[in-house]
């Protein structure tokens, strides 16, 4: 058996003449939790329903638990659970009938006041699940998929529709429960929420893989940027070169921005890679203070997987 609880080697998914996945690779580890991200029509939700064993992978292979999921097998159904972006509760139950009814449905399930606790809808127990609002749905969605003690839990846009205190609530729930040893595949457009709970994640873009790893490792290839308001009377091509750094002007809420990423541009920065910023920073002051100018908003700050995100965005398809 694997030791991996998810594994997708070479998946290739296609729709008539359409290749929706090209070949991608990646595993997830036994309590861990794997986000998987992408734009628009990247293929996450071909991926997730090829593991989840809607649909067979036109080449490559999938295995969940060490299990082909297709046709999903009942030692399989067991053992996963999922929280889709559509909910399948009936709107005239209370909340908790429908926990109770989701209880009936498994060898071992938790407790109704267990998990109604856990995700914080203890004392909404007795409305009906058609007078919640779309963010207490969702918790009452992973409520149901939690009842059934999943080993393997798949995650879509679990917290659309909540406000910040129940995003944050949920994010402990996940947390909890991957410290229990759930592995979880998480898809979210939430980027700060994957920033928060992966352990690692990949991000998809035109049906593959373009960068993976953990969070640290994915925005340390990207570099750290230092931004500041185009002075007045500074053109953009009045910038200075600085060697080990890129720089362009971007529109930020109206004003002409200056963004250097640092280690992203010819030569070599003479200093040790955590100090690459400073040795930038430093140069870019020098060279305001022989202009008389100052660099109005100055800020230094590490790359954030948006900046990773929107410039995987940016490219063309090269399938």
């Amino acid at each position: 058996m694997s030791e991996n609880a998810i594994e997708v080697a070479n998946l290739v998914c296609r729709y008539g003449d359409f290749e929706a996945v090209s070949g991608i690779s990646f595993q997830v580890r036994p309590g861990e939790l794997f986000s998987l991200l992408g734009t628009n029509g990247a293929g996450k939700t071909t991926t997730i329903e090829t593991l989840e064993g809607f649909q067979r992978p036109s080449a490559g292979t999938v295995s969940v638990l060490g299990l082909d999921p297709y046709g999903r097998p009942p030692l399989l159904r067991a053992q996963t659970n999922a929280v889709l972006q559509h909910s399948g509760t009936f709107p005239e139950l209370r909340v908790g009938e429908t926990v109770d009814l989701a209880r009936t449905l498994c060898a071992d399930p938790r407790g109704r006041d267990e998990v109604l606790k856990q995700v914080g809808l203890a004392h909404r127990e007795d409305v009906q699940v058609r007078g919640l609002s779309g963010g207490e749905r969702r918790r009452l969605d992973l409520a149901l998929a939690l009842v059934t003690r999943p080993h393997v839990l798949f995650l879509d846009e679990p917290t659309t529709g909540m406000d910040a205190e129940g995003r944050q609530h949920v994010w402990q729930v996940l947390a909890d429960v991957v410290a229990e040893g759930t592995t979880i595949l998480l898809t979210t457009h939430y980027l700060e929420e994957a920033g928060r709970l992966s352990d690692r994640l990949a991000i998809m873009h035109r049906g593959r893989i373009r960068v993976g790893g953990t969070v640290e490792e994915v925005l340390s290839r990207w570099g750290d940027r230092i931004e500041f308001v185009l002075p007045g009377g500074v053109g953009p091509g009045d910038l200075p070169a600085v060697p080990g750094a890129s720089h362009e002007v971007v529109d930020h809420r109206g004003e002409a921005t200056v963004v250097y990423t640092v280690g992203g541009g010819a030569g070599e920065i003479a200093a040790p890679r955590r100090e690459w910023a400073h040795v930038v920073a430093r140069r870019l002051l020098d060279w305001a203070e022989e202009r008389g100018t100052r660099l109005p908003n100055l800020r230094v700050r590490s790359a954030s997987l948006e900046d990773v995100f929107l410039r995987i965005a940016s490219e063309g398809d090269d399938r």
